[in-house]
């Protein structure tokens, strides 16, 4: 039985995945995000639930990603933060119960970066976000199956996705941050290859 070798392929002196349809394993990946406190800390959350693929093209250009997020599963490790996050006043989730993304182009920056392009919607509000992405290598895992790992990052403006809640605080300035951290640590198993 011949071993698997998973290899990076190198175009135009970049690292890059092995082609193909890539499954985004969520047991060993997390979706992170990063808001302001009444503008002196830091509130860091995950959602628990999402769904995901990357298809990697020949060209690192034509390569694509699709994630699906259960927003009800967000989690900051305070339940009635929690709770308040999946009411009206922010997620909504007994509408909107999805978050989704799909990219709608990749270009390369520079060493094993990329910049990915895509739409975010979050209350049935679409907007073009761009993530910082960086390829972290590709690995064999003791079954047989090739993973390969990418590490993302990026902002948006809640604001622009109409999840306007907030206070005003009466030292000035606001509860709770617009602006959003995005953080992302992703492990793909390769499913097919192409």
């Amino acid at each position: 039985m011949k071993t698997k070798v998973a290899q990076p392929r190198i175009v135009d002196d970049r690292e890059l995945p092995p082609v193909g349809r890539w499954k985004i394993d969520p047991a060993h990946s997390d979706v992170q995000f990063v808001a302001r406190h009444m503008m002196i800390s830091k509130v860091r959350g995950h959602f628990r639930e999402f769904e995901g693929w990357l298809d990697i093209a020949e060209r690192p250009e034509d390569s694509s990603v699709e994630v699906t997020i259960n927003a009800a599963s967000i989690d900051t490790g305070d339940p009635e933060r929690d709770r308040h996050l999946r009411s009206p006043d922010f997620l909504d989730v007994e509408r909107y119960p999805a978050i989704t993304y799909r990219s709608t182009a990749v270009r390369p920056v520079d060493g094993d970066r990329y910049e990915v392009v895509g739409d975010l919607t979050i209350r049935h509000v679409t907007r073009s976000v761009t993530l910082d992405v960086e390829f972290e290598g590709v690995a064999v895992d003791p079954w047989g199956g090739v993973r390969a790992g990418f590490v993302a990052t990026g902002e948006i403006n809640r604001d622009e996705f109409d999840v306007t809640w907030n206070q005003a605080l009466e030292t000035g300035g606001f509860l709770v941050g617009k602006g959003v951290r995005v953080e992302l640590d992703v492990e793909a198993v390769l499913q097919a290859e192409t």
